[in-house]
């Protein structure tokens, strides 16, 4: 069922994470959960390998530096169909691309792709934008999308690296929003069996938690099939409680929360806190023999 919204000026999303935590994959699955609630999406992809649509659309698109170059940087001779690819759900995809590997920077690549887009009005027509962000790296470079975000969100699963990766991204949301009005909309956990780690952390470092996906290999699997969750849904019903998930993260995106501007851990504390907490892991109270009978006559 589609819920009706006002009509809102763009939201501007842009989706950080550890490397190879799942980045691409949710995004491309709240993209199409953005579509199904009726807003008009479009996911650009900040990536050299340019695989972050690769889901929405089933192959790799060209990339926007690609056609630039085709075209010698001639921006009056791109055409938005040049560019804007049609995937999954009605979502519009576009991949940024990259420089040489080894040579250039990303966060040129990031502003020549929002400059075109620009000059094509692309940025109008759209109810939201999401940028799909490169791995943990916050260098200028590839923090460069938070500068045209409203919101930041962060996907982790429950595990050391990927939220020693999140604290970083968080320092990084705390300096873009001191010259504009970015927040942190929250942590998205991706495909992880417990939440007692993220829980740790966010004690340390309050901010939302939007959502906490179970282990599922589906999603996994949805990444090598080159289908979201809802494409996966319509021939297996049973996927349709995954699909609920990206709905709910998507809800509360356009019910315009909020977020945060979040106060990051300095690393040695952060090491220290999340390290203590694997060496000496809380252990559930074991009830005495007397307790467990009086839990039994309860």
């Amino acid at each position: 069922m589609t819920k009706n919204y006002k009509r809102q000026t763009t939201v501007k999303l842009a989706v950080y994470g550890k490397g190879g935590i799942g980045k691409s994959t949710t995004s491309c699955n709240i993209s199409v959960a953005l579509a199904k609630r009726g807003k008009k999406v479009l996911q650009i992809g900040c990536d050299p390998k340019h695989d972050s649509t690769f889901t929405l659309t089933g192959f790799l698109i060209p990339t926007i530096i690609d056609t630039l170059q085709e075209k010698d940087y001639h921006y009056e001779d791109v055409w938005p169909e040049d560019v804007i690819y049609k995937g999954y759900g009605g979502v519009d995809c576009v991949e940024a691309g990259g420089p040489p590997a080894g040579a250039g920077c990303g966060g040129y690549v990031v502003g020549e792709t929002v400059k075109l887009l620009k000059e094509l009005n692309a940025f109008d027509e759209y109810d939201v934008i999401l940028f799909d962000v490169l791995g943990d790296v916050v260098c200028g470079g590839f923090a460069a999308p938070l500068n045209y975000a409203d919101y930041c969100l962060i996907v982790t699963d429950n595990g050391f690296d990927a939220l020693f990766a999140a604290n970083r991204i968080a320092a990084s949301v705390r300096e873009k929003a001191r010259t504009h009005p970015l927040r942190l909309a929250g942590l998205i956990g991706n495909r992880t069996s417990k939440r007692d780690l993220i829980e740790k952390y966010i004690e340390a470092v309050p901010m939302p938690v939007l959502e906490v996906l179970p282990l599922i290999e589906d999603i996994r699997v949805s990444r090598v099939k080159g289908k979201t969750l809802f494409e996966m849904a319509e021939s297996d019903p049973s996927l349709s409680y995954v699909c609920d998930y990206y709905l709910n993260i998507a809800d509360q995106i356009l019910a315009r929360p909020e977020g945060v501007v979040p106060n990051d851990s300095p690393d040695r504390e952060l090491f220290s806190l999340l390290s203590d907490f694997y060496l000496n892991p809380g252990k559930p109270q074991v009830p005495n023999s007397e307790e467990e009978l009086d839990l039994m006559i309860v």
